[in-house]
Formats: structure tokens, C-alpha cells, sequence
């Protein structure tokens, strides 16, 4: 049998060793996070990225493995497993292949063969073989053929004797392994896929326009193209087929098939090999090819959704602050949410600022006494309808501040979808699900991560065709990098809702829940070892998360770091050395010099883990993502029919595809920069140039309504690379660009003492019409 490790050695370029320990690690209940960032002495310093090709693969071959016993085991009881087939399947190394090989040996259904072995036909095929061969004296199929004729049986012609032995014969050639294998290859390289619109959709009608008459060979069609294909088919909307030469697939079965001289004899095996091809492998090919392209384009996709999703996940927070978060509306107002700086709710109010004068002075007037009252630092808006015009509102209404809270269009995707989940019922149960929405939007500007968790990835529009993938190794993949992001960023213990507990390496949805009802009943953890406490978190669980937790302002100070408690002691030695306490870790990592390192090494810890103790230490408690950035829209485009060709706007990347990148640009509708469009350079994949969430420049090319189409580009005249905003520092006041000012009074200070309020008729006094 396969020597798993081994192979998995040579395949992934890894020492045997490492691949043994990485193994060993994962069969004793370790997670990937967990032996990436703690066990490097182990694995020998193998990323994250390595262990989990590691762990897919090996998960495959294993698969794999019990596939053949079990194949050799249906093979043998029939009796006919040779040693020759045995060595083939044991030496398998890919599914397809495997099946290939067995499929002689399958059980079937009846079949033409099947019925044709029943009226006794079997020996005639088998006398017909042996004409197959340079040297074989002449004989005639007929004659040998009249022998086979018996009423009883259904056979009564010469006819249906020979065409029973033909359909035995095809049968044979149909699931010959290697027929098949060179057929699918030939398939994959030479196939030309061809699309056409149903006559039922005029032109102009459906959003598969560019498949009217569409055609590309198999192995250069990208992803995308081909996703659309097939949803467009599975719609109904455009037939699909895969074309490719038929005469030289003949051509190439009578050159592995045929061997006689005998006209007659070829003839027939012409014949044969023809209905061999067209009835039993002509679909099966095809639809093997387009199972092997489909996988390979759900693959590119979930990469590509992997790649927007981490880049979302851990987009730059803006910092726990205290937050209005609004959600936009006409009819209904604006649903105004107050939180404090850990993302508790604290206050709404429902504002009308697109309605009547009065209403709109009123709802100034509610959102500065919000501000004032709660001593609000940010303001996160919605970008949904009515978002840019509550955005210009809320612009005027700052003017009147002497300190302004940092005003910032926030992407709700799948916002609703959160409100209405079992998750914000459960946190708001007496909260109505426009205002959970608000809550939502307020603390996704705070933490991206910690809010977005609560939503499945599916909702939050950063994929690429994703209902069309692979529903069950989507899930798997995004799971995964959910898991790597919170990991990778790592969690306050004391303020993490339970959901983003569920990701962190070694708790379970159990745990989690049982973490939240401690750290209720008992007030807020003071130390790591706390966690003991915790119903069913045992020793193991506690190795796996407690390096992923943080406690600020705890008893221990390298419990607000990524250092694990199980190295302690080191950190605890060298700070002892140095004569400083660990409260100035900064301290012991600048004197401890890289050399000094080896003096530290044990037995479990070496120089990996002390040189990532160093990085801890520099700055403890650091947050690892970007810093914080944000758009400016430009005043006046709020909507599509405000853009003019050549324009250009400021925006932010909310999506990135293999053909190109989303821009939202403050008008209700994504632009599309195209691939060619992303610099003054070929550009092959897009994430080369851009990821979610960047802040860039764009020139608009091309606005079409009726499609609601936008078309962007980043490429200047000059030649220059595309632009990318600079990093706004979050304590930064953004520039206040506007043409009409809504007249308020400046405010007072939230410290000072407020005036009397106003009557009905003093506050429109202050206030001019818009």
C-alpha cells in the first residue's frame, strides 16, 4: 500500500519528519492555528498554508486508500482480480483513475451486453476477437454467426447474432481505463465549448448577452465564464455543448483497436468502436470533463472568495469608541443607534431627515444632543438607500462642532440578514430589526471582525459566483478562514460575543456559551487560568485557545499578548536576567539580543517560539491589522445619472472577481474596474493590484443606466500606477466639503452646562431651509 507520509513528503517538498509530527499533532486534537503559531519546533516552522494542504491531501489519499480495499476486496470475490490489476490499483494515485479501473468489475444495470450474454452470445464475441490479429486466417462472420441462431433465445437472424456480439464487444471497449483516460485528456485539451441563446430571448434580454454566439476552447476559458455558462444553462436560458473533432477520436480507437487485415473483420470492429464511442462513452467523457472543469472552476472561485473574505475580515477597525451607527431611510427615517466604546447598546432614536423642514431640523437637532450625550467619536452610515443623502445631511449637521466625530460610510451587506437571525434575536430580543441593523453597522466600523463573524460569509457579497460552487467545500473553506483571521488577530476574552469565541482554536459553540455564563455571573476574567473554571474547558481545550485569548489590564501582563502560557516561564527567567518586570516588556525585548536567544532553549522551546516571544514583547497588545482608512465620496454624485464620462472619484474596493474589481463609488451601484482597467501594466490577477476594502482612485468610463452598468478605470495617461489612497489615522478630522450648509448654532461642549431647550419657535429661528 501507499506510504501516505512519504508521498505527502515529496509531493508538498517537506521533510518526512515534519509531515510525521504535523500528522501526529493533528490526530491528537491540535488545531492548524494552534501548530502553526505554537508547535514550530515541532513541524519544523510549516505555515498555516502548508498544514491545511497537508491536511486536504491527506484526508484525499486516505479516502483514497479505502476506496481501493475496498475495490480489491468486490474485485476478488468475483474472482477475477489478477495480480497485474491489483498492482495498477494499488499504484493509483487519483480517484478518477481508480474508478476507471473498476469499472468493468462495477455491477450494472441490464444492458445491451448484459441481454446479449443472456441469448448465449458471449463465445461468439470471444471467437470474433480472435480474427482480431495480423495474422489470423480468413473466416466468415456470417457463417460462424448462423451457429448462434435460437428463436427461443431472441436471437433470430445472422443479424442479431453479430450486432449481440458487437454490443458485448463495445461494452469491453467503453470502460478500457486507458481508452478512457486519453479520450478525457483529449477532451480537456482540444474540446471547444459552444453557447447559444434559446430563441425565446431576443437580444438584449437576459444578462448572458455576451453568450449569444459565444465559443472558447475548454482549456483556456476562465473560471467565471465558465460558472455563467452553466447557470445560464441550468436557467434554461442558453444551450451548452462541448464540441471536438468525432473523426479523430475514430481515428485514434481503430489505431488501439483494430489489428486484422481481414476487410470484413474491420468492418465490423469499425462499426463496433463506432456505437462503442457515440452510445456508452461520448456523455460519460463529456460529463467527466465537465465535472473536472467545474471542480477546477469552483475551486478558483472559493479561492477568490477566501482571498475577499480575509481581506474583510481583517480590514482596519476603526477602534472601540463610542459609535452612532445609522441606518439609512426615505419613507421610514433613519434608525440611529448609539454605542458605547466596548459596542454596547445604549440609546436609538428614529430621525426624518429627508421629509419636511421641520422634520429635518428636529432630526439635527436629535442627533447633536446624541452626540453630545453619549461623547460620540464615530459615526458609521449605511450605504444602502438613502445612504449618501443621510450622508450630506450628516455632513452639514457637524459643521456645527468644534470637534467632529469621523464620519464613515459603512458596507451593510447582509446587515438584514443579521438582524433577522436567530444570533441578533438572541442579543436583542426586545429590539425591533431596523434597530439591530443600526447596532449591526455601528459595530462593524468599530471591529470589523468581531461583527462580521455573526454573518455567513455567503451573505456579505465578497464571492464570485458562490451559490453556484460547491455548497459543502465552500462552507470548509470559509469556516477555515474565519478561523485563521480570528486566530490571527486574536480575542478579547472579556468583551467577545460568543459567536467569535466559536472560532478560536480549540472552543466549540459548548464552550463558548459556557465562557459568556462565567464571565456573566463571575464580572470580567482577571487572568488566563481562569478559564479552568470554565464548565467543560479542560486542559486541552485551554492549550489550544489560551495563546488566541486576550486580557487587558489583567493580573498577569503576558496575558494581553500572543505569548502561551506554557512559556511563562521563559519570559518570566529572561525578565529576571535582565532585572526588569514583565509590566516593561518593550524593554526586555530591546535589550535581549537575537544571540542571547540560545541561552533560553529547552527541550520544548526553541528559537522559533523565543524569537515570536520577542515580537510580542515589542509591543504588547498590538493590534496586527492595517491601519484604519476611509472614503470620501464626492459631493453631488449620489446617484447614476449624476456621473459624466472621465470623472473621477474616490471609493472603496467591495469586491474582487477574476475578471476585475467593485468599486462602490456612492451611487447605489458597484462600478466595475475591469482587469485590463487596474493599471498601466498587464495584469493577470486581479488581487495583484487590489483587495477588499481598499481605498482607491477611479476615472469613469462608461454609465449605462438601462443595465445599471458602470464601467471604472484605474489606469492613468501617464502611465502611472494605479492610485491608492494614503492611511487616515482614525483621530484624524476628514476635511468637510460641502456647497450648502445646513445654519446651526455651534454647540456646546458635552462638559459644559446646556442651554435651556428651545421652544418650537426658537429652534426654526436657527435653522435655514436647505
Amino acid at each position: 500500500m501507499l506510504n501516505i507520509p512519504q508521498h505527502l513528503a515529496n509531493e508538498l517538498s517537506l521533510r518526512q519528519s515534519q509531515v510525521e509530527a504535523a500528522l501526529a499533532l493533528l490526530a491528537e486534537g491540535a488545531t492548524v492555528p494552534f501548530i502553526a503559531r505554537y508547535r514550530k519546533e515541532r513541524t519544523g516552522e510549516m505555515t498555516e498554508v502548508q498544514l491545511r494542504d497537508l491536511l486536504e491531501q491527506y484526508t484525499y489519499l486516505t479516502e483514497l486508500e479505502e476506496r481501493k480495499a475496498t475495490i480489491l476486496k468486490a474485485i476478488a470475490e468475483q474472482g477475477k482480480l489478477t495480480d497485474e490489476l491489483q498492482t495498477k490499483i494499488t499504484d493509483c494515485l487519483q480517484k478518477t483513475e481508480l474508478e476507471d479501473l473498476y469499472l468493468p468489475y462495477r455491477p450494472k444495470r441490464r444492458t445491451r451486453a448484459t441481454i446479449a450474454r443472456e441469448k448465449g452470445l458471449e463465445p461468439l464475441a470471444e471467437w470474433i476477437q480472435t480474427l482480431n490479429r495480423p495474422d489470423a486466417a480468413t473466416a466468415s462472420l456470417a457463417t460462424e454467426a448462423t451457429k448462434y441462431i435460437a428463436s427461443d433465445r431472441g436471437v433470430n437472424t445472422v443479424e442479431e447474432a453479430l450486432q449481440g456480439a458487437a454490443d458485448i464487444l463495445a461494452e469491453a471497449v467503453s470502460e478500457r481505463a486507458e481508452l478512457r483516460a486519453y479520450l478525457r485528456e483529449y477532451l480537456l485539451r482540444s474540446g471547444v465549448l459552444v453557447s447559444r441563446i434559446k430563441p425565446d430571448y431576443p437580444e438584449g434580454s437576459t444578462k448572458f448577452e455576451m453568450y449569444r454566439s459565444y465559443q472558447v476552447p475548454i482549456k483556456e476559458i476562465a473560471p467565471h465564464n465558465l460558472l455563467a455558462l452553466l447557470r445560464g444553462e441550468n436557467e434554461a436560458i442558453l444551450t451548452l455543448e462541448l464540441t471536438f473533432d468525432e473523426e479523430l477520436v475514430l481515428e485514434y480507437l481503430e489505431s488501439e483497436e483494430i489489428r486484422t487485415k481481414s476487410a470484413p473483420v474491420r468492418s465490423f470492429y469499425r462499426d463496433m468502436l463506432k456505437d462503442a464511442f457515440q452510445r456508452l462513452m461520448k456523455t460519460s467523457l463529456i460529463n467527466a470533463v465537465m465535472a473536472e472543469k467545474k471542480l477546477w472552476a469552483d475551486e478558483e472561485s472559493i479561492k477568490t472568495f477566501e482571498a475577499n473574505l480575509r481581506e474583510l475580515l481583517l480590514a482596519a477597525p476603526a477602534g472601540m469608541k463610542p459609535t452612532l451607527g445609522i441606518d439609512p431611510g426615505f419613507r421610514t427615517g433613519c434608525k440611529v443607534a448609539a454605542l458605547s466604546e466596548t459596542g454596547k447598546f445604549l440609546e436609538y432614536q428614529a430621525i426624518f431627515p429627508h421629509q419636511s423642514e421641520a422634520q429635518r431640523q428636529q432630526a439635527a437637532q436629535t442627533l447633536i444632543k446624541l452626540i453630545q450625550k453619549h461623547k460620540i467619536e464615530l459615526i458609521a452610515i449605511g450605504n444602502g438607500t438613502a445612504g449618501r443623502e443621510t450622508d450630506a445631511f450628516v455632513t452639514q449637521v457637524l459643521q456645527a462642532l468644534e470637534q467632529p466625530p469621523i464620519k464613515v460610510i459603512v458596507n451593510e451587506s447582509g446587515a438584514s440578514i443579521y438582524s433577522a437571525s436567530p444570533v441578533a434575536i438572541a442579543e436583542f430580543p426586545d429590539l425591533d430589526i431596523t434597530i439591530r441593523g443600526a447596532i449591526s453597522i455601528a459595530r462593524r466600523l468599530q471591529d470589523p471582525l468581531a461583527e462580521l463573524v455573526k454573518i455567513d460569509p455567503k451573505s456579505i457579497g465578497v464571492g464570485q459566483y458562490q451559490h453556484d460552487v460547491d455548497q459543502k467545500r465552500l462552507k470548509q473553506k470559509l469556516d477555515e478562514t474565519v478561523e485563521s483571521c480570528v486566530n490571527y488577530v486574536g480575542v478579547d476574552l472579556n468583551t467577545a460575543s460568543k459567536e467569535l469565541l466559536t472560532f478560536v482554536s480549540g472552543i466549540n459553540a459548548t464552550i463558548a456559551n459556557n465562557i459568556v455564563a462565567y464571565r456573566n455571573e463571575n464580572g470580567a476574567f482577571q487572568d488566563r487560568k481562569q478559564l479552568l473554571k470554565v464548565a467543560k474547558l479542560g486542559p486541552k481545550a485551554f492549550e489550544q485557545a489560551a495563546g488566541f485569548l486576550r486580557i487587558r489590564d489583567g493580573k498577569q501582563p503576558l496575558d494581553n499578548t500572543a505569548v502561551h502560557p506554557e512559556s511563562y516561564g521563559v519570559v518570566q527567567a529572561i525578565a529576571k536576567d535582565l532585572q526588569l518586570p514583565l509590566t516593561e516588556a518593550p524593554k526586555i525585548a530591546e535589550r535581549l539580543q537575537s544571540s542571547d536567544l540560545k541561552r533560553y532553549v529547552t527541550d520544548t522551546i526553541g528559537e522559533p517560539t523565543l524569537r515570536d516571544i520577542m515580537r510580542e514583547l515589542e509591543k504588547p497588545g498590538r493590534d496586527p491589522r492595517a491601519q484604519f482608512t476611509y472614503a470620501t465620496f464626492k459631493e453631488g454624485v449620489n446617484e447614476m445619472k449624476d456621473l459624466h464620462i472621465g470623472m473621477e472619484l474616490e471609493g472603496v474596493v467591495t469586491n474582487v472577481a477574476n475578471f476585475g474589481a467593485f468599486v462602490d463609488i456612492g451611487v447605489h451601484q458597484d462600478g466595475l474596474v475591469h482587469v485590463s482597467q487596474l493599471a498601466d501594466r498587464f495584469i493577470s490577477d486581479p488581487k495583484q493590484v487590489v483587495k477588499v476594502g481598499q481605498v482607491v482612485k477611479v476615472r469613469v468610463l462608461e454609465v449605462n443606466e438601462a443595465l445599471k452598468r458602470i464601467s471604472l478605470s484605474m489606469r492613468s495617461p501617464g502611465g502611472a500606477e494605479p492610485k491608492v489612497k494614503p492611511s487616515t489615522r482614525p483621530d484624524t478630522k476628514p476635511p468637510v466639503k460641502s456647497e450648502t450648509r445646513l445654519e446651526i448654532k455651534p454647540q456646546p461642549k458635552a462638559t459644559q452646562k446646556a442651554e435651556k431647550p428651545s421652544s418650537l419657535d426658537e429652534l426654526k429661528a436657527k435653522f435655514k431651509k436647505l
